[in-house]
């Protein structure tokens, strides 16, 4: 087939040649004749046209350079009356914008040797150049504010450029206008020349074509005819035969009709084909049939007439119907009705698909879903088609249906123990608390229980959530049908008790809960004691709003773990004005740092062997503006529990290092140390920040730890410690005694000194015990070859004891109190003087 379409193509494109050769050869004179008038008048038409466009846009540059020069002008006259620098320099810069402009267009015009003799444009130039050196004068003179300078300029130099370069203009002008009279007169003698020369090309024209079609018609038109006469014959019979004759001929026809009858030749093979594929397409459609009718989804087609053109077995399956009642052409009216008898069990089926008539006729897109006698929930999905007809895809939905209420159940109610959460509860509370507003009263309750943690740290999360389920089955348990619970998050539950007679309901209530959670438990074989604790808000004393009943509740669950833990505790106004004031202190305590509120003050350590001060501690200060001096003890466990004390310990580590190079001699600086610090892992990075940066000796600095920081997480304290003494720093354990391990952290780790707790000190003279411990922890120290610092030396009768028993240095009151870093000189007299009388 496609050598017969390549010979069709050669034989037409050779008579389509042989069509164009005998029109030529007939149209030769006129087409000579033809083509002199043609460059004739082609050559003086163009020469004429480029002369007008030339003169045009000629024309058009000198009307832009008038304009941009009385721009100029303008800009230029109006700088000596401006008083503002700021307006002179935006004029300045508007001028020098414009006068680029003038000069870009004067050398496009003067670039033109009929615009502008060579004489004018080198004027222009020079004018244009005195122009713009006369209008930096003026700027500059305005810029000076020598108005009246500036005035005289634009009135003088400046103007009588304008007019000379306005001179230069009218004679370029001129010069246009010469132009376009020369090509006025050209394309006059152009058309004139048109006329003469017309009606002899026409004649030549009228010759040529009726050569060409008497050679077309006797070479080509008439076999053409012929072969055409076969087609037609083919047509009327249907009968794929040959057309004789013509394919003898050894020309082009000759091809054509070769041609001509191998594609009948083709087309009666290809009929043969069509016939014998008619079984393959009756199995694709069987296949197509199976595929529709295997759809999860019903499917229906209804034509322009709303009768049925398909439907497959899911969408009978659907509604319970036989197949064989949705024949097609079945009228949609009918199926509906069908449909509405067998699915419908209520009297509005007529309306109901009156309705669905009435949307199908709509010829829009539209879903619905409906719910069945049996409760299935169908989607119908309708769309038009084409043809005036639709089409319409059935689902059934239950599945889904009863998963999207799994999620929104999932949504309001705790997964673990099917309690309302957070957001539930306060609508529950919300709407009791409407009853308020009528004179009711209702209670808040937050339940948390106690030792869950450890619970959940010994026995794993498993046996914790098998405890929070039984924990929310005793709730439930121990409250009324009219009252809601909620499980918060984590061990924390809560009540909303309504209607209640206060506080009579809330105390019984809250100790039922009390004792019943206290119950043992018996999971997986673990037996499990815990508590809980109740925190009890009442409305509408204590909040009309479920956020102000909450927070009351939980500060009061917060006062009832700080007390005893295991019982109950009323909201009370003053909880809230100790939340406010710890609120304000840890706001202010947040831009203490950034403000510059913290200060070092320093106690220092004397050595019993010298009298001479050792070294100082460091003790923060805070220097509120309005609360005055505010003591580590009130601002410390804040700082620890919001997460500061990283950046106050890494502060106080610089400045008191910093400080500590400005002492004399070997005197050491001891800073105090969080158990936080350690956690975060940054302490030794503090360290070698701290020492780097003000160049003091590692030797010089005594860090002090408590036990505490050694029971979290022991193993990485100890690396971290063993980091921060490589670095050459000496580490000391501080409150000494008061633990119960101390003595198994002198074994894991070299201390350079332990400090006695200012506890045993203070009984020193009263308690023999007080005097057994310091005797022994001395003796210990000198046998490890450990420094022992007594704190809270207050008397001079302590001191001659702690002398005694061996103690190697002192600090207190007695020597001094904590100083400022500024008076530590003139202390340092002071106790030097005290060393020296002693001695």
């Amino acid at each position: 087939m496609t050598h017969l379409v390549q010979d069709s193509s050669k034989a037409i494109y050779s008579l389509a040649f042989k069509t164009l050769l005998s029109l030529a050869m007939a149209a030769l004179p006129a087409l000579v004749v033809a083509t002199i008038l043609g460059i004739t008048l082609v050559t003086a038409v163009d020469e004429a046209k480029r002369d007008f466009e030339r003169a045009m846009s000629a024309s058009r540059r000198l009307a832009d350079i008038r304009v941009l020069v009385e721009k100029e002008l303008g800009l230029v006259s109006r700088i000596p009356a401006e008083l503002d620098l700021k307006n002179v320099d935006r004029y300045a810069q508007q001028i020098i914008n414009v006068g680029l402009r003038i000069n870009a267009e004067i050398g496009a015009l003067v670039s033109d040797e009929r615009i502008s003799s060579f004489e004018n444009a080198r004027k222009a130039r020079i004018v244009r150049n005195e122009m713009t050196y006369t209008a930096a004068e003026v700027i500059e003179a305005a810029g000076s504010f020598a108005q009246t300078t500036a005035l005289e300029l634009v009135n003088g130099p400046y103007e009588s450029g304008s007019n000379r370069l306005a001179s230069l203009f009218v004679t370029m002008e001129e010069n246009v206008d010469k132009i376009v009279e020369r090509a006025r007169r050209d394309l006059n003698d152009s058309s004139q020349l048109a006329w003469r020369l017309t009606p002899v090309a026409l004649a030549a024209a009228v010759l040529a074509v009726a050569f060409g079609f008497w050679m077309i018609r006797r070479y080509f038109i008439r076999p053409v005819l012929d072969l055409t006469g076969s087609v037609v014959r083919i047509c009327e019979s249907g009968e794929l035969n040959v057309a004789p004759g013509l394919s003898r001929r050894l020309d082009e026809i000759g091809t054509l009709s070769n041609s001509f009858n191998l594609m009948i030749a083709d087309l009666a093979e290809a009929r043969r084909n069509l016939i014998a594929r008619s079984e393959e397409i009756n199995v694709q459609y069987e296949r197509l049939s199976v595929a529709v009718n295997n759809m999860p989804q019903g499917l229906c087609m209804f034509d322009g007439e709303q009768n049925l053109i398909i439907s497959n077995r899911r969408y009978a399956e659907i509604y319970g119907i036989d197949p064989s009642e949705f024949e097609p052409g079945a009228p949609l009216s009918a199926i509906l009705e069908r449909r509405a008898a067998v699915t419908i069990n209520y009297e509005g089926a007529e309306d109901l698909v009156g309705e669905l008539l009435a949307a199908v006729g709509n010829r829009e897109a539209w879903h619905r879903t409906s719910e069945l006698a049996d409760g299935r929930v169908i989607a119908v999905s309708h769309r038009p088609i084409p043809n005036g007809g639709s089409l319409a895809i059935h689902e059934d939905i239950t599945d889904r249906r009863k998963a999207e209420a799994r999620i929104e159940h999932l949504a309001h109610y705790d997964a673990l123990t099917d309690l309302p959460n957070r957001g539930l509860f306060r609508e529950d509370v919300d709407r009791a608390l409407s009853s308020v507003e009528r004179g009711a009263a209702l209670a808040v309750l937050c339940l948390d229980l106690d030792h869950f943690k450890q619970v959940n740290d010994t026995l794993g999360h498993p046996i914790g959530d098998a405890l929070l389920q039984a924990v929310a089955e005793r709730i439930r348990s121990c409250v009324r049908p009219t009252d809601r619970i909620a499980r918060l998050g984590g061990d924390e539950f809560a009540i909303v008790q309504i209607p209640v007679d206060q506080p009579v309901d809330c105390i019984s209530l809250a100790s039922r809960l009390i004792a019943r959670i206290a119950e043992p438990y018996d999971l997986n074989g673990h037996q499990i004691v815990i508590g809980a604790s109740v925190g009890i808000a009442l409305a509408p004393g204590d909040g009309r709003d479920f956020d102000r009943l909450l927070k009351g509740a939980d500060m009061a669950l917060y006062r009832a773990k700080q007390d005893a833990r295991g019982t109950y505790r009323f909201f009370e106004s003053e909880m809230d004005a100790r939340m406010q004031a710890r609120r304000g202190l840890e706001l202010d305590l947040r831009k203490a740092l950034a403000l510059g509120e913290f200060e070092l003050f320093y106690q220092p350590l004397i050595h019993l062997g010298t009298n001479r001060v050792t070294c100082f501690e460091a003790l923060l200060r805070w220097r509120h503006p309005e609360r005055g001096f505010v003591m580590p003890d009130d601002f410390i466990p804040l700082a620890e529990e919001i997460g500061l004390i990283g950046s106050i310990g890494a502060w106080v580590l610089k400045k008191a290092c910093n400080e500590a190079l400005n002492w004399p001699g070997d005197i050491a600086v001891a800073v105090n140390l969080s158990a936080l610090q350690f956690k975060n892992g940054r302490v030794v990075l503090d360290v070698i920040s701290a020492l780097g940066e003000s160049g003091l000796p590692a030797r010089r600095l005594e860090l002090e730890i408590t036990e505490t920081v050694l029971l979290r997480d022991t193993e990485a304290t100890m690396v971290t410690l063993t980091q921060l003494k490589d670095l050459g720093t000496r580490i000391a354990m501080d409150d000494f005694g008061t633990g119960y391990s101390s003595l198994g952290y002198l074994q894991k780790f070299p201390f350079d000194k332990i400090k006695i707790d200012r506890t045993f000190v203070k009984d020193l003279l009263d308690k023999p015990e007080s005097i057994a411990i310091v005797r022994a922890v001395s003796g210990l120290g000198n046998a490890l070859g450990i420094t022992t610092t007594a704190e809270g030396v207050e008397t001079v009768g302590q001191l001659q004891k702690l002398r005694l028993e061996g103690c190697t240095e002192v600090q207190g009151y007695l020597f001094s109190k904590p100083r400022p870093a500024h008076e530590l000189g003139s202390l340092l007299v002071q106790l030097d003087d005290r060393a020296k009388t002693a001695a």
